[in-house]
């Protein structure tokens, strides 16, 4: 193991599916990695499985090599690399991120989650799990996506409980590891933010939304992607369809006008990425709700 001197870690933001609480990804096939490891860090928890291969381990001032897969707990902004590349060679790996709160300020200081909130305290330092556990938990971190999202939530808090009372694991960064997160670090991705939530119901050309964080296009939105892992007009369209969603429930409106009223300018493309994120068409989400009320 060799201590690590790094530059300052980068803000990652992080956005779950439309109708989740936390992220849930899978990369199933080696590949030389569209997205290039870079150092960051983010609020949420990671708990990262990779199946087979040998790769490296950079979290906090850790750095290490693991052998035949990898189940890592990272804690909320604890800077890390990514763990696999074209090199690894590794059958899969799946990717869950969390907020420490995702069910709520006070859900994990119930009696029932005790242990899972020390494991998340720990983690502020690092965990791997190592022997039967990381083969059993892997196996069931491996499926999850198989879920749908009420599935998934369960199988999770199952996974977290087994982890939680395993005691073949490691604490990675034994010295702990503090980051101070200085508030400038994150202002660029905070007018983005801000700019989207106040002007979603207009078009947001690239070369506005760029100028206002002072990059050029092709800068802007290499940075998005990389923050964010969707482009710039994607989460620009995911964000009006939520806001659909609630003029779909809350009021009595035609569908033409939610649609205009969301900021989509074309019908039909608002029906085809409607149905795209929510998996049902607008009508048939509004009937489905209308259905549970009754």
């Amino acid at each position: 193991m060799e201590k690590l001197l790094l530059n300052k870690p980068a803000l990652e933001k992080i956005n779950p599916e439309f109708g989740s609480s936390f992220t849930v990804k899978q990369y199933v096939l080696p590949t030389p990695n569209a997205n290039e490891p870079f150092w960051h860090y983010h609020p949420e928890l990671e708990l990262v499985y990779v199946k087979g291969g040998n790769g490296k381990r950079h979290i906090g001032h850790h750095a290490s090599y693991f052998r035949d897969g990898d189940l890592i707990l990272i804690g909320s902004n604890l800077p890390h690399y990514g763990f696999t590349d074209r090199f690894t060679r590794n059958k899969s790996e799946t990717i869950v991120q969390m907020k420490a709160d995702f069910l709520g300020e006070s859900f994990f200081k119930i009696p029932e989650m005790e242990a899972i909130q020390a494991m998340f305290d720990k983690a502020r330092a690092g965990l791997v799990f190592f022997g039967d556990s990381k083969k059993r938990i892997g196996a069931r971190l491996e499926n999850l996506p198989k879920h749908d999202q009420f599935g998934r939530l369960i199988e999770l808090l199952i996974i977290l409980k087994e982890m939680a009372l395993s005691t073949e694991y490691q604490i990675l960064n034994a010295n702990g590891y503090t980051l101070e997160v200085e508030t400038q670090d994150n202002d660029r991705i905070n007018v983005v933010y801000t700019y989207v939530q106040a002007n979603f119901q207009s078009a947001i050309p690239l070369d506005e939304i760029s100028e206002k964080v002072s990059m050029t296009v092709p800068a802007f939105c290499r940075y998005f992607k990389k923050l964010s892992g969707k482009t710039f007009t994607r989460f620009v369209n995911e964000y009006r369809v939520t806001h659909a969603c609630k003029l779909l429930l809350e009021q009595n409106a035609s569908i033409t006008d939610v649609c205009f009223e969301s900021g989509f300018n074309n019908f039909s493309h608002f029906n085809r990425f409607f149905k795209e994120i929510t998996g049902k068409s607008p009508s048939e989400y509004r009937k489905s709700f209308k259905k549970i009320v009754e």
